[in-house]
């Protein structure tokens, strides 16, 4: 038996730019970090070169035909074998629209990609204190436990 979901989730395209920049608005609400994701807004030329290339993938939850939900990935070729893995970067679903079965259904679209394109694994950080977050991923996944370093560009930013 099937059944409609109230949402539908898009993999954006270069014609979904208006589509990317409510995901991108989304990530910044939901994050707290607002100037991160909408002061410094990359062109329509870089988005769509993003979009348009065979390591970025981009899906947005859709309900009412609005953004409510997104991921952003990127699929990393390997070195050692022949194989891919993707990585999760974001992952947001705004607040009102949360347990509702969005994010998962979202990671269930990255996995239909994923296999399509011979990938390996999926895999995604997430903070040690955003319980929501290790809670959907401990469903889905097996937890590593490692640690993340920032290194520097440049000299002053150290």
């Amino acid at each position: 038996m099937s059944f409609l979901l109230p949402f539908s989730i898009h993999l954006l395209v270069p014609e979904d730019l208006a589509l990317m920049e409510s995901m991108m608005t989304i990530f910044g609400k939901v994050f707290d970090e607002m100037e991160t994701y909408t002061a410094f807004r990359p062109s329509k030329t870089y988005l769509n070169c993003l979009l348009s290339s065979d390591y970025f993938i981009a899906l947005a939850a859709l309900k009412d035909g609005l953004v409510v939900g997104g991921i952003a990935a990127y699929e990393l070729q390997k070195f050692e074998q022949e194989r891919s893995e993707i990585y999760i970067y974001d992952l947001a679903v705004a607040e009102a629209h949360r347990r509702s079965g969005i994010a998962t259904a979202l990671i269930q679209e990255l996995r239909k990609i994923a296999a399509a394109r011979g990938a390996y694994v999926i895999f995604v950080q997430a903070d040690i204190e955003d319980a929501a977050a290790i809670s959907l991923y401990t469903k889905l996944g097996v937890r590593e436990e490692v640690l993340h370093f920032d290194i520097a560009v440049n000299d002053s930013d150290v």
